[in-house]
């Protein structure tokens, strides 16, 4: 046929492509035909309820019809179901549904699955029958008009590829044969008759939702075109702008995470035993080795590439002498891999001693393979007992990652908790902590029973040695004088007097012989064990003003001193506990390096999750001093330590420690992020020791709007004679070199954060996979020292000018008064 006579005939092509439809599909449900038979007697004897439900009560009872999308075994719609209907003489429903899925996003294996349901009892409903239905047939076009599924009975429809409610079977009815007949009528395959089709088709509605065949077609989509753009020195691809994302849809690859076969392949074969022979000669170039120590200086929480894991375990063997490199390379190898595991563990003994901050983080979640983590427990073990103090609450936490079963009878398969729990019972100290970090874990009700589990076989392994029972016996006495203290702080609590009845209450308590708090056999505090106690004393006992109304107890020593501590009820006091054990852990990372702030670490211990003990410090708030001393912090201490010849009148002792306080502080609370800072929640001593107490908001959060780096208001500094002054400079000079010194130490401040992320510390449980980062984001490791010296400078002078904490001061000011 030429072309000009292929003009004369009528190829007009009458379909559409569902690529091109933007609407929502839609079918109607139409009737449901067929008998259904009642419960039997029996049936009904066995459950009366039925008797109310179903066919029992009509012969068409209140079915409906839920409708739901499938495809490639899985629902692409959550169940759409027919509304309410009561049926007479037979179930119709010519209703309507919309699924949510547009037509052009119907993948060519959709389906429909409907299933009818009945009510079976109270609140419960059974399935009459399901049938699965295809929407496209041959050659992926879309099946329109009316069907006649069928009703597998008493099953839910199945929407799997392979269903097992398929709605066509292989027998034919009379039925099937009318419906393939009104199909070749609507293809115009029969000859017509008006009068004869009128009467045929009086109970058959016809149905065309499109008056041609819908094929199915997937949209075709234009790659963006990138342009690439230096940034930095490196070539880096520009965002895309909103008018080429338009048309652009993102389909995320499931397997994108996974691994790469390739590189896969070509690890095993770089890293096989077969080369070890050939790396252990191997030494990098001047380039490679400024490269590696670079990698080195990495903080914890920095990933590395896979350029850079293929240079360090390359160079393996060189870096053994490098003691800042282990986690480095602990950290490429993949340890799934059965032949690079045993090569890396054989290497581990060959490693140059690490330094304890690395060995805390071998402890981490990051690491479960066991011999590196008894690696990292025998570095630990160089650790004197006062150091492993310092330590000993993240050790508890990272008990969590040993993987300790807790159905076996031992904890001993984990080297942590055995290690723990050897020096726990020589040193009773450190065995005193240990119990108490012990008993609040196991309140927790994930891991509980296995802290229990390590809290037993530590009572065990006291009872074996010489005075063990003995050591037991007071730390069940401890437990005893906790119970009685949290009954009385929770009486007190809940009691609707006023404050002078609550006091005289308390007292009346102590004095109780019930309780024998007066006197008692010398017994070590525990909230420090040092300290041996021998009674409250009761005239001394008082009840603070603040909401939880926390007491203030005395206790009296076997020397005859008195050693004030708090107790709080309705409380937890582990957020606490931990800032004031990293402060202490920085004082004395500073006394290391011979700089003594003067800071006030007192101690806390969370003897449960809703109470515990603190120090009590002799001091007064800033907000107190000022309101009795005019405003002014000078005056206070010339009122307790004058001397005329000095600056300002006052001792300079006094100033001196003063000033070192406010710098220590200043640091500190701004790399932990400490906030809801005001005048009540910083004390001042009478010799000059400034300290902060009240650790609710870490790592960033504030209650209050736009908060300053650090509390430093214009009182603190006038107290050191002003801006201008030379003790305002020391000032400013010992906090560039506190910071400084801190940052120096930050990879150790950040591993003992990491092993907090499953703590139950309020403030770290809200972003626990932000929380170290937190804390490394205020060290500002990407600065030389001269750069963090001029950022520091930058945050103090923010902090000092800043006016919105000044007026939020004053509100806070005007709350506590009304308040009171």
């Amino acid at each position: 046929m030429d072309y000009e006579s292929a003009q004369s005939k009528d190829f007009s092509y009458s379909f559409c492509l569902t690529k091109d439809l933007n609407f929502p599909l839609r079918v109607r449900i139409s009737a449901l035909e067929g008998t259904r038979e009642k419960k039997q007697f029996t049936t009904l004897l066995e459950e009366p309820s039925l008797k109310f439900t179903g066919l029992q009560t009509s012969d068409y009872s209140e079915l409906y019809v839920t409708c739901q999308l499938y495809a490639d075994n899985k629902p692409l719609t959550i169940p759409i179901r027919t509304s309410y209907k009561t049926f007479k003489n037979h179930w119709l429903w010519n209703e309507w549904l919309t699924i949510p899925v547009k037509f052009r996003d119907l993948p060519a294996t959709a389906q429909l699955a409907f299933t009818v349901w009945d009510i079976y009892g109270p609140r419960k409903v059974v399935p009459i029958g399901g049938t699965t239905f295809r929407l496209f047939g041959k050659h992926n076009t879309l099946r329109k008009g009316k069907h006649k599924l069928f009703l597998w009975p008493d099953v839910e429809a199945d929407g799997r590829d392979h269903t097992t409610t398929p709605s066509k079977v292989g027998e034919e009815d009379e039925m099937d044969r009318l419906e393939k007949l009104v199909k070749r009528y609507e293809r115009k395959e029969m000859p017509r008759l008006e009068w004869l089709d009128h009467l045929a088709f009086r109970q058959l509605e016809k149905i065309h939702e499109f008056d041609f065949p819908l094929v199915f077609s997937e949209p075709e989509y234009s790659l963006p075109v990138v342009s690439m753009t230096p940034v930095n020195g490196q070539t880096q691809p520009t965002p895309l702008s909103s008018s080429s994302e338009s048309n652009l849809v993102l389909i995320m690859d499931p397997e994108i995470t996974g691994e790469n076969p390739v590189e896969a392949k070509h690890r095993r074969l770089v890293r096989s035993h077969r080369n070890g022979s050939l790396d252990r000669d191997l030494k990098p170039n001047a380039k490679l080795r400024d490269e590696l120590n670079e990698i080195l200086k990495y903080p914890p929480t920095q990933p590395l590439t896979e350029e850079e894991k293929d240079n360090i375990w390359k160079y393996r063997f060189y870096l053994t002498r490098e003691k800042r490199a282990l986690t480095k390379f602990l950290k490429c190898v993949v340890w799934t891999d059965p032949t690079e595991a045993k090569q890396a563990v054989e290497l581990l003994f060959k490693w140059v001693d690490i330094d304890l901050d690395d060995a805390l983080e071998l402890l981490g979640a990051n690491f479960e393979n066991r011999a590196v983590r008894r690696y990292a427990v025998s570095q630990l073990k160089k650790a004197d007992d006062d150091e492993l103090l310092l330590y000993l609450l993240q050790l508890v936490q990272a008990l969590k990652f040993e993987n300790i079963s807790e159905k076996s009878s031992s904890s001993y398969e984990s080297s942590l908790a055995e290690f723990l729990i050897e020096r726990a019972v020589k040193n009773p100290i450190l065995g005193n902590n240990f119990h108490w970090y012990l008993m609040v874990e196991c309140e927790d009700k994930v891991v509980g029973k296995m802290y229990a589990k390590v809290a037993y076989q530590f009572m065990i392994a006291i009872t074996e040695i010489p005075n063990g029972f003995q050591r037991r016996d007071i730390l069940r006495r401890q437990g005893e004088l906790v119970a009685i203290l949290s009954s009385i702080s929770k009486e007190i609590r809940t009691m609707k007097d006023i404050r002078p009845k609550k006091i005289d209450r308390l007292r009346a308590l102590i004095s109780d012989p019930k309780y024998g708090l007066l006197q008692f056999s010398p017994l070590p505090l525990p909230l420090d064990a040092r300290i041996h106690v021998t009674g409250i004393i009761s005239e001394l006992a008082t009840v603070f003003k603040s909401n939880l109304f926390p007491l203030r107890l005395t206790f009296s020593l076997v020397d005859g001193d008195e050693y004030p501590v708090i107790f709080k009820t309705g409380d937890d006091l582990r957020q606490d506990q931990l800032v004031i054990q990293i402060i202490t852990l920085m004082d004395k990372l500073l006394r290391k390096e011979n700089l003594d702030l003067k800071l006030t670490p007192y101690k806390v211990l969370a003897t449960g999750s809703d109470h515990g003990l603190m120090q009590f410090i002799p001091s007064f708030s800033l907000a107190n001093v000022l309101s009795e001393y005019n405003g002014s912090l000078l005056m206070f201490f010339k009122a307790h330590h004058p001397e005329e010849k000095a600056t300002y009148g006052i001792s300079p002792a006094v100033m001196d420690t003063y000033v070192k306080s406010c710098a220590g502080y200043c640091v500190i609370t701004y790399l932990l992020g400490v906030g809801d800072r005001h005048l009540d929640n910083l004390l001042l001593t009478p010799d000059g020791k400034l300290f902060h107490v009240d650790f609710g908001f870490i790592l960033g959060r504030d209650p209050k709007p736009f908060p300053p780096p650090m509390k430093l208001c214009k009182e603190m500094v006038e107290a050191m004679g002003g801006a201008n002054s030379i003790h305002y400079q020391r000032f400013k000079s010992y906090c560039y070199i506190a910071f400084n010194i801190l940052r120096k130490n930050a990879n150790l401040i950040l591993n003992l954060f990491a092993l907090m992320v499953d703590a139950n510390v309020p403030d770290i449980k809200i972003e626990p996979d932000k929380a170290v980062w937190k804390v490394q984001e205020k060290f500002r490791l990407d600065l030389s020292e001269e750069e963090a010296i001029k950022y520091f400078q930058n945050l103090i002078n923010e902090s000092v000018n800043a006016m919105f904490p000044q007026v939020i001061e004053t509100i806070h000011k005007w709350a506590q008064y009304w308040r009171k």
